[in-house]
């Protein structure tokens, strides 16, 4: 699976941007597919996640402001970023989840896209 992310940007505070990312090759049923971030000097950190089924789960500092959602036919997420400020700067990563057996999971990486939030 290769992921191209786009979407990113710099961006004023109270402003919005929304983030996508295809997937090439095959996403399965059971793949989850999801966006993290990483600030400088910070650790990444998961931002949002859904399942082929719509089922969701947020990071609670972007509970509110941000969407995910995902369109199955065209294997692709997306992140609706709402009310950004400056905290939310980060590179933001896509990414794909795949369960290969119990407890034992692939991660699938996009190469990140960069979102500034600053006036």
């Amino acid at each position: 699976v290769q992921l191209q992310a786009s979407g990113g940007g710099l961006v004023q505070p109270g402003g919005s941007l929304r983030l996508s990312c295809a997937a090439s090759g095959s996403i399965f049923s059971g793949d989850v597919m999801g966006w993290y971030r990483q600030a400088p000097g910070k650790q990444r950190e998961l931002v949002a996640a859904i399942t082929s089924g719509g089922i969701t789960n947020y990071a609670d500092s972007v509970k509110g402001r941000f969407t995910i959602s995902r369109d199955n036919a065209k294997r692709t997420v997306y992140l609706q970023m709402n009310s950004l400020t400056p905290e939310d700067t980060a590179v933001y990563y896509c990414n794909v989840k795949r369960l290969i057996i119990p407890g034992t999971f692939r991660d699938f990486w996009g190469q990140g896209t960069q979102v500034t939030v600053s006036s």
